[in-house]
């Protein structure tokens, strides 16, 4: 993944992505069960400098959302926002209308950032395969229509997206997972011709025309998938991490905590500020101004290499969230 480049809106720095837009490299993430705080959100963007918003129909605050920002009066062109497909509306036709649905509740005409949030579809009768190729070709047509600027995964390992690639026509942005719009005018035109072949005349393993892409996968001290994380950069996909702090896991270790001495930071700031040196796009969640407000201060130190290093060398493999290594 590229460098964090120059700051964007509210002073984050952003990474550009093949499609020619920049996702802010520290985003504030939102869940269910009790994930969600309306004045956090608003003191988010209006004090701390937040212009990327992690959602997803599941956690149900899409339509919160949509009032938090309204009333930060942050202008809609200044914010990334991001949301998820959840399985119960995988398939062709169900996955345009969720995405309608998704941007109602948020109140945009348009997604930043539109994520297939789980590998695992759950449709009787059809593999797992066989429903992603078909919700991937909806989300194609909803990047060539406009309504998501930007289309990826979220918690995919090698082995989907390499049947993704193979079963689809463009390859995923962001994993997470994302793609572009300023193609120039001659590839818009071949790659129209490619969505014409394999909707019409279902000629699907045809070569993707190269796009960014994002994914999204648990990302933390103690699990660092490497292996995917180079993967996705020899694709030009952006790899972003949720629960960088192994939800409170890694803040009571003792070598996060001799660094945050070290460094004079908290055991959450060293956690946040190495995943984000890692290249890592970084997720971190709280409903608590305060903690947003430090998780915010981590452009302003670097770790250094060899302590990088020692925080890279605590990977054990354990998750704290969802495990995809089951699902075929």
């Amino acid at each position: 993944m590229a460098a964090a480049g120059a700051p964007g809106p509210g002073g984050v720095p952003a990474v550009p992505v093949a499609s020619g837009h920049s996702i802010p490299v520290l985003g504030l993430g939102t869940s269910h069960q009790g994930g969600y705080s309306h004045a956090a959100v608003v003191h988010a963007l209006q004090k701390c400098g937040i212009r990327h918003i992690d959602t997803a129909k599941r956690y149900g605050c899409e339509s919160l959302l949509q009032r938090a920002i309204r009333e930060s009066g942050v202008k809609r062109e200044d914010l990334w926002i991001t949301t998820k497909l959840w399985h119960s509306d995988y398939g062709y036709e169900s996955t345009k209308k969720a995405c309608l649905e998704s941007c109602e509740r948020l109140g945009v005409e348009y997604l930043d950032l539109y994520l297939i949030h789980w590998p695992d579809a759950q449709v009787p009768g059809k593999s797992n395969r066989e429903v992603r190729a078909e919700t991937w070709s909806a989300m194609e047509e909803l990047y060539e229509k406009g309504l998501c600027k930007s289309i990826g995964v979220s918690n995919f390992l090698i082995s989907h997206l390499e049947q993704l690639k193979e079963d689809c026509v463009i390859t995923p942005h962001v994993n997470q997972g994302l793609l572009h719009t300023s193609f120039p005018s001659m590839i818009a035109s071949l790659h129209k011709l490619m969505v014409t072949l394999h909707t019409e005349y279902r000629i699907c393993h045809v070569q993707s025309i190269p796009a960014g892409f994002t994914s999204k996968v648990e990302y933390h001290p103690f699990q660092r998938p490497q292996e995917l994380v180079d993967y996705c950069r020899s694709r030009d996909i952006v790899f972003e991490g949720y629960c960088p702090l192994a939800k409170g896991e890694a803040l009571s270790h003792p070598t996060v905590i001799q660094l945050a001495r070290k460094y004079s930071r908290t055991p959450a700031q060293i956690c946040i500020r190495w995943s984000i040196q890692n290249g890592i796009v970084t997720i971190p969640k709280s409903t608590k101004a305060e903690r947003i407000e430090e998780n915010c201060k981590v452009f302003d130190f670097t770790i250094a290499e060899d302590d990088v290093e020692i925080l890279n060398g605590m990977h054990d493999g354990r998750h704290v969230s969802w495990d995809p290594s089951f699902i075929v």
